[in-house]
């Protein structure tokens, strides 16, 4: 039962972001905030798949403690892939809200998220052990977090400022997904069942990839009219 589950939303989520970022692609401006924002969903949908997939075949079949390395390049990929992911969120918001010269956001946001992928390169990861070590989980996603923090202020604060309603939900939802991804992090080796919250955090996920579509299709509803 929990394979059929599991592998029906990893499906559910894998065809949700990928379509939404090729319909973003092919109806926006180039160079356009909307453009960017589909390229974003690709990119979540891609790297993500890179995991959920040996995952589903893994638990579909003989189980996932054989197939540790396919699930730790999955791993791997997704990390790198969810900091490029956050880098292009703040290119989006930097386009939506006019933002041309931010040096020294530009060195926060780049800087953390340079961090964090040299760090997920470090062989003590153990990306390919069934059980890596826990506190190099927590070290990788410091900057990670603090990538995330930083794009949860400049939501919250650009959209108070500019009472941007389309994107009023935008801080929210990035909040979720750490909220819900940090225990994971943390307990889920010791407590298996924590892992679940994978699936709200994926949630989240689509739901900013949803916003971006929503605010897509009023912006070209009102150039039309």
């Amino acid at each position: 039962m929990r394979a059929v589950f599991e592998t029906s939303f990893d499906i559910l989520y894998l065809t949700f972001v990928t379509v939404i970022g090729i319909l973003m692609i092919k109806r926006s401006r180039p160079h356009s905030q909307y453009r960017l924002f589909g390229w974003m969903a690709i990119v979540l949908g891609a790297g993500d798949a890179f995991h959920l997939i040996p995952r589903a075949y893994a638990i579909c079949t003989t189980g996932l403690e054989n197939y540790t390395a396919a699930l730790g390049v999955g791993k791997w990929i997704t990390s790198i892939t969810m900091t490029i992911f956050y880098v292009l969120l703040f290119e989006v918001w930097k386009k939506r809200y006019g933002m041309k010269k931010t040096p020294k956001l530009n060195a926060l946001v780049y800087g953390l998220a340079l961090v964090r992928i040299v760090l997920c390169m470090f062989p003590q990861n153990e990306w390919l052990n069934a059980h890596p070590p826990i506190v190099w989980g927590i070290i990788r996603n410091v900057p990670f977090a603090l990538l995330g923090a930083v794009i949860i202020l400049l939501f919250a604060w650009k959209v108070k400022e500019t009472r941007d309603r389309a994107f009023r939900w935008m801080a929210l939802t990035i909040v979720l997904s750490f909220a819900f991804y940090i225990p994971v992090v943390l307990w889920a080796e010791k407590i298996p069942m924590i892992g679940m919250l994978m699936i709200p955090k994926t949630c989240a996920y689509m739901w900013t990839i949803w916003i971006g579509y929503e605010a897509m299709k009023k912006s070209r509803l009102h150039s039309v009219s």
